[in-house]
């Protein structure tokens, strides 16, 4: 079967892969990684889709839960990870699951990718529900692991998103929104960490960042719910505090102390010139959004 997938064709411009200088491969290689944004350009509409299905899902109590198997189940992992940090997410509200568990994260676990067993236990460990919302990640689009975690899903009335890089793939066929990134035959062939996993990065970046700005996470292009957990993002929530204000540093400074290291609490107190208890009752009445706050 695997024949007839695009991740696992060969690349005629690389065909003579072990005898390229090294300079000659690399401008090879960029050259094809260009051509990734050019394929998750044609899946803008179904990613959109997607967004607004997770959005809806959040808003209604639900989760973002990424599942995947090897390089795909490590990148579902890292942007679930990189939420609570910059959205100030608890960390089961976008959680990755990956096939053999967490240590798969740096070792990979024989056979588990194949195990259509282990989806459903791993699913109802984090308690999942048909308020969540569960996107499947394969690079082929056929990984067992992968399509028995979304049919589960789907017998449990949840909503389900396919990411892969082959059109007509098996998680897709068992998906509400099927997003296929064909980015085409890899340089080193095969091997769908290089532009198969870039796309599902991107993918999932956009999946995310979306999905944040869709539930009041954002103010204009500043993360205004960052997590203050060291001196460098207690710097940055003054800037942001500053721009988003046109307030001075010392003012920034202060009111972020007055509003107990909430960057947001802060905005809203100086630009609607309320207290730190107002501000919060309005963000709460706003859903979060400073903007409607204000």
């Amino acid at each position: 079967m695997l024949e007839h997938l695009t991740t696992e064709g060969r690349n005629e411009k690389t065909m003579r892969l072990d005898e390229m200088e090294t300079l000659e491969f690399l401008e090879v290689m960029n050259a094809e990684n260009i051509k990734v944004t050019d394929a998750v350009q044609k899946e803008l509409p179904k990613i959109a889709m997607a967004v607004e299905l997770i959005v809806a899902a959040m808003k209604n109590g639900g989760r973002l839960i990424y599942m995947g198997a090897g390089t795909s189940g490590r990148i579902g992992l890292l942007d679930a990870v990189e939420c609570p940090p910059t959205f100030n997410t608890s960390p089961n509200e976008v959680v990755g699951l990956i096939a053999g568990g967490e240590n798969a994260f740096i070792k990979a676990v024989e056979g588990a990718e194949d195990n259509i067993e282990l989806a459903p236990k791993d699913l109802t460990g984090i308690q999942f529900t048909s308020k969540d919302v569960l996107v499947g990640i394969a690079a082929s689009g056929r990984t067992p692991y992968v399509v028995s975690g979304l049919q589960f899903a789907k017998q449990l009335g949840a909503k389900t998103i396919a990411i892969s890089c082959n059109r007509h793939s098996e998680i897709g066929k068992v998906s509400d929104i099927a997003i296929e990134v064909v980015s085409g035959a890899e340089v080193l062939t095969g091997s769908t960490r290089l532009k198969a996993g870039t796309a599902q990065k991107l993918v999932c970046n956009m999946l995310s960042t979306a999905s944040m700005i869709g539930i009041g996470k954002v103010y204009g292009n500043l993360m205004v719910d960052l997590q203050l957990t060291n001196e460098k993002l207690v710097e940055r929530a003054k800037r942001m505090i500053m721009d988003a204000t046109n307030c001075k540093y010392e003012m920034a400074e202060d009111y972020l102390e007055k509003a107990n290291k909430k960057p947001k609490i802060a905005i809203v107190m100086i630009v609607a010139n309320i207290s730190c208890e107002e501000a919060i009752q309005r963000l709460e009445a706003a859903n979060g959004f400073v903007r409607n706050a204000i």
